[in-house]
């Protein structure tokens, strides 16, 4: 197999040594990104599972919340700045159009964004829907810590956003915000009109991580078993063809017996037998 060591099989060989090897650490990857996930299920569930607490103990004033607290359950107490409700636009469920409603909760602190939940709209983007008024007075809200969105979607424009920040946020209204915002759970008195819940995480889902990985180390195996049956069956049709070209190149086998003489004509041999004759009475 001395064919291996052309230039053009060692390039093949280096070639498929790097996808195999890359193939192998994308595997890797997902796994640990199913590790990951399983991680923050274990944590989202443990997070549901807990009392609700005041929220100064989860969230401050200006400061974003830790990760470790997201879907933690806060009790806040305060009134409705309807006047300053945000629009969420984009949002759909069921494969229907509509947008969030976040309105801000003024406490003693600050003020906290809440997300009140989803409404049916057009989701034309330029247009601000009529949204269900906040009711007005005192109020008390249970609600799920958000972590603040990232990124242009959430910048705030005419009160109107694509995610929620309240960093971007906090640049348009009057007030210092809590960091972070609240899912709502529930409020008390119970608003005039409900709007749609707080979609719940799924903490038991682990995503496509373990077959993503597994693809990815089945396809770093069949590039090497690949190159393996190229390689045997390179060296299958190289030894035929010398084969053939050695049994087409014989020629007379010098060992080979030498054909025997045909038997003489026995008339040929009275004819010598005749002159023999001859021969012997001239002599004589």
């Amino acid at each position: 197999m001395r064919f291996l060591l052309s230039r053009r099989w060692l390039l093949f060989a280096l070639t498929v040594a790097a996808l195999a090897w890359l193939a192998s650490q994308l595997g890797d990857w997902q796994f640990h990104r199913l590790d990951e996930r399983r991680a923050e299920n274990r944590l989202v569930a443990h997070n549901l599972a807990e009392p609700p607490v005041p929220i100064d103990e989860l969230m401050k004033v200006g400061a974003a919340p830790s990760g470790r607290h997201e879907w933690r359950e806060v009790v806040a107490h305060g009134t409705w700045d309807d006047a300053h409700t945000i629009v969420v636009k984009y949002q759909t469920r069921d494969a229907g159009p509509g947008v969030d409603v976040v309105t801000p909760l003024r406490t003693d602190q600050g003020a906290v964004l809440v997300d009140r939940g989803w409404m049916a709209s057009e989701n034309n983007g330029g247009t601000r829907p009529k949204l269900p008024a906040a009711q007005a007075g005192d109020v008390t809200v249970l609600g799920w810590v958000r972590v603040d969105g990232t990124g242009s979607s959430t910048q705030v424009h005419d009160l109107a956003t694509r995610a929620i920040s309240s960093r971007a946020a906090a640049r348009v209204l009057p007030y210092p915000l809590y960091g972070g915002f609240l899912d709502l759970h529930s409020e008390s008195p119970a608003p005039a009109t409900r709007l749609g819940a707080t979609e719940m995480p799924d903490d038991k889902s682990e995503g496509p991580h373990f077959f993503y990985g597994l693809q990815w180390w089945f396809f770093g195996v069949l590039a090497v078993v690949g190159f393996g049956y190229l390689a045997y069956d390179e060296w299958q049709r190289a030894r035929e063809e010398r084969e053939t070209r050695d049994g087409s190149g014989d020629g007379p086998d010098d060992d080979a017996e030498p054909d025997e003489e045909p038997d003489e004509d026995p008339s040929e041999g009275a004819q010598h037998a005749a002159v023999d004759g001859q021969h012997h009475a001239a002599h004589e």
